[in-house]
């Protein structure tokens, strides 16, 4: 159950549902609430293959280009803080999904895999923290993807009543709600690189 909490709240804050709901919203607009529901929750399955991929390969593109599981966090940690201080700074780029790339995404029968579940959902952030959670045992691996099931789960549920959650939160409210956010991204972050410092470098702790 601990692995399980650990997962849901390290991954929750950088999947990041809220982030998405925009975009959503703008590709599901013709769309009927049934066929808006059927496309955020094939979206969610998406996302929990997609990480569940990169949480059980992870470990072989690691060995097969001889990468350190403690290089890859600083890496992750540092890409996490970039998107924190991204969501924290007013003003700044938050968009996910480039002008271009949304526009074409428009003409598209379905938006499900992408954008919505890469990169939107599950983006080179969150597949970096997933090939990072090794587990050692397989009921700990098989948490870890229940974690990842219970993201999508919180994930669809956000998308779902997106619509309303827009008219209730308004500007100020997604605006605040992104600074929440993006503070326990920062945090996470931190922690990643600050773990993996004192791993590589021990030293450094006493």
């Amino acid at each position: 159950m601990e692995i399980l909490l650990a997962t849901f709240t390290t991954l929750f804050s950088i999947v990041n549902p809220f982030g998405a709901m925009p975009v959503f919203l703008t590709l599901t607009a013709d769309d009927r609430p049934s066929d808006r529901a059927k496309t955020a929750l094939r979206a969610c399955i998406y996302m929990v293959a997609i990480l569940s991929v990169a949480f059980f390969g992870g470990q072989y593109i690691l060995n097969f280009f001889g990468i350190n599981i403690q290089h890859l966090r600083i890496a992750g940690g540092i890409l996490l803080m970039r998107s924190a201080f991204e969501l924290l700074t007013p003003g700044a780029n938050r968009d996910r999904v480039g002008p271009a790339a949304l526009e074409e995404s428009k003409h598209k029968d379905d938006i499900s895999f992408t954008p919505l579940a890469m990169p939107m959902l599950s983006g080179p952030g969150s597949m970096a923290i997933c090939i990072g959670l090794i587990r050692p045992t397989y009921v700990d691996k098989a948490m870890t993807v229940a974690g990842f099931a219970l993201v999508a789960l919180a994930a669809f549920i956000i998308l779902l009543f997106s619509l309303r959650l827009t008219k209730v939160l308004g500007k100020p409210g997604m605006a605040a709600m992104a600074r929440i956010i993006g503070f326990i991204t920062l945090a996470i972050g931190v922690n990643f690189f600050a773990s993996a410092i004192a791993a590589l470098f021990p030293g450094l702790t006493r």
